[in-house]
């Protein structure tokens, strides 16, 4: 990473890719069609991406682009379709006044914890030691400094993540093949009537 003070092009571009990643990340969650939603999410995955190059975080960017801009999307995508939402205006999360009034109100919450933490001093055991990092990059290499801990000490939230998206996607067929089947028996009906 580079030392401070950063230059003018590495301030401008850390900020852009930033502001980036923030207004994509508004615009999908504005979204009423959830696949305008994914393909902002998309563009948020990689202006993040940008931010971890910009890091000197290689590995990481990588993986953002590979597992969330790439197979989580997919999945995302998949869902989406198998539900066959349909219109947008049928997907409406915060219908009438009183979601609404909610939804600001949790925003205003939410900005209240930003700033609260944004003011605050960061724990010493937190920061590494200057050339740490460059320690542990020699000694285990780039997929070394994150595979350890992750399949070490944070390997039960790994794999419960993953048994969760599992769920997910059985739960999204199950919905999937139980609308067929309540489409297939109104089209029976609706025949057999005439």
């Amino acid at each position: 990473m580079i030392d401070p003070p950063y230059p003018l092009f590495y301030t401008f571009n850390f900020y852009l890719f930033g502001v980036i990643a923030l207004a994509s990340s508004l615009a999908f969650v504005t979204r009423k069609s959830p696949i305008a939603a994914a393909l902002w999410l998309v563009n948020t995955m990689f202006a993040l991406a940008a931010l971890y190059v910009m890091l000197d975080a290689h590995f990481i960017a990588a993986i953002q682009v590979l597992v969330y801009a790439g197979a989580i999307m997919v999945v995302f995508l998949f869902v989406i379709m198998l539900l066959n939402l349909g219109h947008p205006s049928e997907v409406a999360d915060v219908r009438g006044k009183w979601g609404k009034a909610a939804a600001a109100v949790l925003g205003v919450i939410l900005l209240a914890q930003i700033a609260v933490m944004s003011g605050s001093r960061v724990r010493p055991e937190w920061i590494l030691p200057r050339g740490e990092m460059d320690r542990l990059l020699a000694e285990k290499g780039a997929i070394g400094v994150v595979a350890d801990p992750l399949f070490t000490n944070y390997l039960l939230a790994f794999e419960l993540t993953s048994v969760l998206l599992l769920i997910a996607i059985v739960g999204a067929v199950t919905l999937g093949r139980r609308s067929d089947v309540a489409a297939e028996a109104t089209t029976g009906e609706s025949v057999s009537a005439g």
